[in-house]
């Protein structure tokens, strides 16, 4: 009697691409969890040498490294939620979410209009977050990116000046066994690709001339 295997080829590298993306999601936050003391630190000191009322502590080098770690801990912030170990029964504030986001604006080109007035899931927020590392790369200059939920799925859009649209890139997510490239400046895509589908979010890409728009 002659049985169809075909499913149970398919299941080991869904499975083993999910391990992946689990193993890289402890391994980033580790590295989040063991660099945001020693930053806070460096800013810490900083502060005390403000204190003394110095020359040294009010020039141009100190006010340089001061900025460079607010920087860093919001980047350090968002790539915990981004690339860090998420699930739904964790809950992030809208407080908390605009507060990461406002930072991490004061050194980004983008802009980011929350919406969404409740809490949501951390993995709601992380999907959200590598969306928004996704629209970084097609707004190479500056631009908004707008959050919006509608019902149990993130509705988000991208407006600039310029965007630079890569349909293998955005092809990534919506057909998971489409294969490209991958690079540190790609790695989000692959794993907003993973969470979604680990979830049942489907992604949805729509390019027209001034807006770029994802559903999923």
């Amino acid at each position: 009697m002659r049985s169809d295997r075909s499913f149970k080829f398919f299941q080991p590298e869904v499975s083993m691409k999910q391990d992946s993306a689990n193993l890289a999601a402890l391994v980033g936050a580790r590295i989040c969890h063991d660099l945001i003391s020693p930053v806070g630190a460096i800013n810490n000191g900083l502060e005390l040498l403000a204190m003394n009322d110095t020359a040294a502590s009010a020039g141009p080098e100190i006010e340089l490294i001061g900025d460079s770690c607010n920087n860093a801990q919001a980047r350090i912030r968002f790539f915990r939620v981004a690339f860090g170990t998420s699930s739904d029964s964790q809950q992030l504030g809208r407080s908390e979410v605009v507060s990461i986001l406002t930072s991490l604006e004061k050194g980004s080109r983008l802009l980011a209009d929350w919406r969404p007035t409740e809490a949501l899931s951390r993995r709601d927020v992380q999907l959200a977050f590598l969306g928004l590392l996704c629209f970084e790369t097609a707004l190479p200059q500056r631009g908004t990116v707008v959050f919006e939920r509608r019902g149990a799925h993130w509705h988000i859009t991208g407006r600039g000046p310029r965007i630079l649209y890569d349909p293998d890139l955005w092809q990534m997510l919506t057909d998971p066994i489409f294969e490209v490239e991958l690079t540190s400046a790609r790695v989000q895509f692959r794993m907003l690709q993973l969470i979604a589908q680990d979830t049942g979010h489907a992604p949805r890409v729509r390019y027209e001339e001034d807006v770029l728009t994802l559903d999923l």
